[in-house]
Parts: C-alpha cells; sequence; structure tokens
C-alpha cells in the first residue's frame, strides 16, 4: 500500500496486518543487511521473502515481476531470503509495488510464502572476485554416456542381503557399497591385508582403461566405494586419509547433478557444479588440503544461463537460480596407498603427524590449536548428526527469551542448528557458530546466521538488546579465554542488556538428584544416546530446578581469588595429557575429552540403533570433544571479574550451571 493513500482512508484489520509485516521486513533488511528502503517510488525494489534462501527459483519469480512491465534486472544474492528488481521506468516499479505487494505465491517446495516490496535507490549488490578452482581439481563433462550411465547404475544391486560384506547401509542418509577394499568408517581407513573378493565391478574395467588411455587418471584404481544420496541429503566436509589412498582421487556422478563445495584451510570455499555423467579428478593441493562436502539440502543455487554446467558457482547475482536435487549416485575411485603418504601437506597428513594424544595447553597458541582440533573440526564433522539430537529448545532458556520485550536485537552466540532462533517471533534475533556445516543449517532453515569466533563477535558493540550463550563457554580451553567469551558478551549489550549463559557443570548429582545426563545411564546400556553428552535431555525437564541460592552445607562457593588461584594453578598440569572421559558416569577431572560417536541414520524423534559390542554393524567413528567442565560457583567468580557487568541470577539446570549477566 503507498504511504500517500493511508490517511485517505482508516485501514482494516487485515490491511493493519499487512502494514506490520511490510514494515518488519523493511526494519528486518535494514538490521540485518544494512539495506535501506526509501518512502518514495524509484525504479528498484528490495522484494523480501522472494529469494533464493527461502526457496524461490528465478524461474518463479521473475514471470510474477513481468506482470508490471519488462524487468530491466533481476539480482538473487546466493543463501539471501530476499531479492532485487529494477524496471525501466519508476511507474512500472510503482506498479509492481501496488499490486503485487502481499502477492502469495509458491516456492519450489510446495510451501506458500507472501512477497513484500519496499523502494530502493538503486538494486546493486557486491560481488565476490573471480574464484578458481583448487590447484589439481579437474572436472569432465559427459564423461561417459547415458547408455554407460544406465548400466552403471543397474549394476548396482542395493536390495541383496544387508550381511554381504559389500553393503554398507548405515551411514546417514545414504546407501553405500564397497568394492575391492572395505572403507573403515570407525578410523577411516582400509585394512590392506583384507581385499574384499571379486574385485571391482567387470562393468567398470572398460571405463578405466579408457579414462587411462585418454590420459583423465594415471592409475588404475583397486577401490570403489558407491554412494546413493536422496535429495536434500549431503555428506559432511573432509579429507580423503592420506595414508589410505594414492595421490589420485576420482569420482563420477551419476543421476542428478549437484553443487560440492570446496573449502581451505584459510576458510575460502569454492562451490563447484558437478553436472550428471561427469568425473571429477582430485589431485595435489585439492585432494590432500581441501575439503570437501556436500550441504544437506533439497536445491542447490546454480547459474541460470544454459551455457555455464561444470566448473565454479559464480557470484554473479544477475545470473543464478535454484536447481532442484534428485537422487544422485557417486562412484568413487581410488588406488589404496601401500607406504606412507609423505605429501607436502604435513599439518594435515596423518602419515606424518605424532599421534600423541592431547595435553592441557601451555600458552594462548596451544588452546587455540587445542580447540581447533578437538572443538572446530570435530563439530564441522557430526553436524548434521549433532543437529538431529537438536530439536527441543530448553524450558528456562525459552522462558529468557519469551520474557524479552517485542521487538529486542537478540544475538544466540554459539547457535549450533539455530534452535533458539525462532523461538519468540516478535524478537529480531541473529545466530553465529563457529561451525560452517551449523550455519549452513541455520540457513537452511531460513535463519539468519553467519560464522565467526565466540572470541571476536563482528556486531557492533552495545547494538544488542540481550544475548544468549548455550553449551559454548565450557569449549575454550583456558580460564581467561572463558573469560575473554563472556566479555564479548557482555561487549554486545546495550546498557541494561540481558544475556544468558549455560555451562556444563561437573556436579551431575545436586541436591541429591541426578540429572538426567546420569540417569540416561540406565536406560541407554548398549545404546548410543539421541541427547549428546553436554545436553540435559530437554524434552524431559519438568521440574522446577533449585536456584542456587540453596546450598548443601558442606559446600564453599569459590570466591574472586579462587578463580584467579586457578588460573595460576592450571599452569601446573600443562604435561599432563586430558582424560577421555566415559559417556554418562559422573566427572573425576575439569578438562575433558568426550566422545561423540557419529551415527548412521537416527531418527529425528527416535533413539538410534545399538553400538558397539553387542549392536549393529554399525563402524561409527568416535570423535573427541574438549570439555571444560564447571564446579559449582565458578561461572559466578568468573563473572565477576567483568568490569561492567553484574550476575542477576545464578541457578542450576539439569547438569548445567547458569547465569543471567545485566550490562551496567
Amino acid at each position: 500500500m503507498d504511504s500517500n493513500h493511508q490517511s485517505n482512508y482508516k485501514l482494516n484489520k487485515t490491511e493493519k496486518k499487512f502494514l506490520r509485516k511490510q514494515i518488519k521486513a523493511r526494519h528486518t533488511l535494514l538490521r540485518h543487511e544494512g539495506i535501506e528502503t526509501v518512502s518514495y517510488a524509484t525504479q528498484s525494489l528490495v522484494v523480501a521473502n522472494g529469494g533464493l534462501g527461502n526457496g524461490v527459483s528465478r524461474n518463479q519469480l521473475l514471470p510474477v515481476l513481468e506482470k508490471c512491465g519488462p524487468v530491466d534486472a533481476l539480482l538473487m544474492p546466493p543463501n539471501k531470503p530476499y531479492s532485487f528488481v529494477s524496471y525501466k521506468t519508476a511507474e512500472e516499479s510503482k506498479k509492481a509495488y501496488v499490486t503485487l505487494n502481499g502477492k502469495e505465491i509458491v516456492d519450489d517446495l510446495g510451501q506458500k510464502i507472501i512477497l513484500y516490496f519496499n523502494f530502493v535507490e538503486k538494486a546493486q549488490w557486491k560481488e565476490l572476485g573471480l574464484q578458481a578452482l583448487p590447484p589439481g581439481l579437474m572436472v569432465v563433462e559427459e564423461i561417459i554416456s547415458s547408455e554407460d550411465e544406465k548400466m552403471l547404475l543397474e549394476s548396482i544391486n542395493w536390495t541383496e542381503d544387508t550381511g554381504n560384506q559389500n553393503v554398507q547401509k548405515s551411514l546417514k542418509h545414504r546407501r553405500v557399497k564397497h568394492f575391492g577394499y572395505e572403507f573403515h568408517y570407525e578410523n577411516n581407513n582400509v585394512d590392506r591385508g583384507k581385499p574384499l573378493p571379486g574385485g571391482l565391478p567387470d562393468i567398470c574395467d572398460g571405463i578405466l582403461e579408457k579414462w587411462l588411455k585418454e590420459g583423465y587418471i594415471k592409475h588404475k584404481p583397486d577401490q570403489l566405494t558407491v554412494n546413493q544420496y536422496e535429495p536434500g541429503h549431503g555428506i559432511p566436509a573432509h579429507i580423503d586419509t592420506h595414508s589410505a589412498f594414492e595421490d589420485e582421487i576420482v569420482s563420477l556422478s551419476l543421476g542428478s547433478e549437484v553443487v560440492m563445495d570446496f573449502k581451505h584451510p584459510d576458510g575460502i570455499t569454492v562451490p563447484v557444479m558437478l553436472p550428471r555423467r561427469s568425473l571429477l579428478v582430485m589431485t595435489g593441493e585439492s585432494r590432500y588440503l581441501w575439503t570437501h562436502g556436500i550441504t544437506p539440502r533439497k536445491f542447490d543455487t546454480v547459474q541460470a544461463s544454459k551455457g555455464h554446467k561444470s566448473g565454479i558457482i559464480t557470484s554473479d547475482v544477475g545470473d543464478l537460480t535454484l536447481s532442484k536435487r534428485g537422487i544422485r549416485t557417486s562412484f568413487t575411485f581410488r588406488k589404496v596407498r601401500q607406504t606412507p603418504c609423505n605429501c607436502s601437506y604435513p599439518l594435515v597428513c596423518d602419515s606424518q603427524m605424532k599421534a600423541t594424544p592431547p595435553s592441557f595447553p601451555e600458552s594462548e597458541r596451544e588452546a587455540s590449536q587445542l580447540e581447533q582440533e578437538y572443538v572446530h573440526r570435530v563439530y564441522e564433522e557430526i553436524a548434521g548428526h549433532f543437529s538431529s539430537t537438536r530439536h527441543t529448545p530448553w524450558p528456562h532458556v525459552v522462558e529468557f527469551l519469551k520474557a524479552l520485550p517485542r521487538g529486542s536485537l537478540v544475538a544466540d552466540v554459539g547457535c549450533g542448528n539455530g534452535k533458539y532462533l525462532g523461538i519468540n517471533k516478535e524478537l529480531y534475533m541473529i545466530g553465529c557458530d563457529r561451525s560452517q556445516s551449523l550455519v549452513d543449517i541455520c540457513q537452511e532453515r531460513h535463519f539468519q546466521a553467519f560464522v565467526c569466533d565466540a572470541l571476536a563477535v563482528p556486531i557492533r558493540g552495545g547494538a544488542c538488546d540481550a544475548c544468549v550463550s548455550v553449551a559454548v563457554i565450557h569449549h575454550f580451553a583456558t580460564a581467561e579465554r572463558r573469560v575473554a567469551a563472556l566479555q564479548e558478551l557482555v561487549r554486545l549489550l546495550r546498557p541494561g542488556g540481558k544475556a544468558l549463559v549455560y555451562v556444563w557443570a561437573m556436579e551431575q548429582e545436586y541436591n541429591k538428584k541426578k540429572s538426567k545426563y546420569l540417569r540416561e545411564d540406565r536406560m541407554s546400556q548398549g545404546k548410543e544416546e539421541e541427547v549428546s553428552s553436554d545436553t540435559p535431555g530437554p524434552e524431559l525437564l519438568v521440574e522446577q530446578v533449585p536456584d542456587t541460592g540453596h546450598k548443601e552445607p558442606a559446600c564453599r562457593v569459590p570466591s574472586i581469588s579462587d578463580f584467579q588461584e586457578g588460573r595460576r594453578n592450571s599452569r601446573e598440569v600443562t604435561n599432563s595429557k586430558l582424560p577421555i572421559h566415559t559417556n554418562r558416569t559422573s566427572f573425576h577431572s575439569q578438562d575433558v575429552l568426550v566422545p561423540w560417536h557419529l551415527k548412521g541414520n537416527p531418527g529425528k524423534d527416535k533413539p538410534a540403533e545399538p553400538f558397539g559390542p553387542g549392536g549393529s554393524h554399525d563402524p561409527s567413528p568416535v570423535f573427541h570433544r574438549f570439555y571444560h567442565v564447571f564446579r559449582e560457583g565458578e561461572l559466578e567468580a568468573a563473572c565477576q571479574t567483568l568490569s561492567d557487568a553484574r550476575v542477576l541470577r545464578s541457578y542450576y539446570d539439569q547438569g548445567n550451571w547458569c547465569v543471567i549477566l545485566e550490562k551496567v
């Protein structure tokens, strides 16, 4: 509705609701993206809800926009829930504003979406510079014929006895079969002394010989892994184990195209299109240093122009659209390595790294390295499984968010899969996490989130009305870094703003009651827990939790001096190796490694299948996460070292110590 018309008559209930939604969209764009709208008609509009990030493709949106006149440009930024449209005249733009505002369309998933339009001075988007393929990476289109594709797909029998040693069905969201050698997921390697009978399928011989002759590969593979992916599923970012396979790794894509993300350790991400019947060849740096993975989603952002098939998905927002995924089957060929790897990348090479258990860090640098290896890297690997166990919010966190004033700007620092970002629709919530894979999941769920370190959040100081930090600060390896993380939360707050902090407690039995974490042990003997080792099973939290104002007579709350003494004492155990905690048991050390068994295919709302001795044939890899579990009073003592914050409340919540801070 044009603002000039608003004063001419009284708005009805529907029009008032629409106006509120439009104003909210305008404020969201300004707060989250810095996009300023204008109140007068221009040639350009921003279309809220009409973006690639919420399932609207160029083919859907463009015909709707063209009903109001010829479209000069339609810019659709990747992963954003909005787009920009420019018309040749301001009159056509004004017509779109009046006739299309509040229009309902159906996205590519069949869901109804309402579009909201606002004028902008100019439709523009800052694009990234041109990227290059990772060194050593090659994509060969149409490497086989459609007839060969059909024969290859028909050669894999997915219905034979699941006990067959070539079959592996327990991986998350995909069916897997191994030939030549079985790949063991518990150690990400192969047993060189135990080749599988039969070798590679006969149908592959002629194809591999042709690739050798044409120079696409230099060595004939002796190991094949066949993966079948349903639409919407993917595989975590990873590097194929150096010691397991030779340099050359090739993967044939059948059935459907897909976008694979390659990531450099420095943070550079290159999305690469793998067309149907194309061959991906990884050698050198792309094989040994860059991770590769497929983000779980039902649509990929791809080039709209017909001539562009394989290679990098460019950042040309005027030529991006969505491509619906189909069932994709990949044939990945490797040659098993018989000697240790001596590549040029020793820092990521398991053959060249010393296999020593981690010890308590002596310096800031060692602490950062410990967190990188035993926190950041692990969450990248387990993100999908981790997210599948995080679907029920904790009641006291919900209570905190529901009590905030309408319109509050809230930062969830360490947001994980974003389960708190949509709790209170009347808040402007933004999440951040160190894990790119978890942030990708947030964006798939249409939440605003970005990647950053909790020690340096790129939000202006004093901008937030509230912050939450749930199950994050216990991952920092030294007392100084834990205080720095608390201080960063306070920096984000405006004066009077509040922060809610949860950390894992050493005391898993409090006031003579065991936490659900311990109680779960009796129910899950021989089973993997759906609720992870650091969470209290929120769906069962029904009793009132005691406030820490009630103390057992024998307990003494640590003081600030105790906390500072703890910083000094931490130096005395620098050479000690970190113990590995046994899940569902009491803690015997504050600094521990906690195992995470990466499950095959746990249902969202049901416990996973048995694992380990006496369980299923599940080759679950085990990852270890670093934790510092807090003693009673330790979190409050850390907060009291902050000069510009005070503790409003502290309490114990099912195996967690919690505080609510206020910035003064």
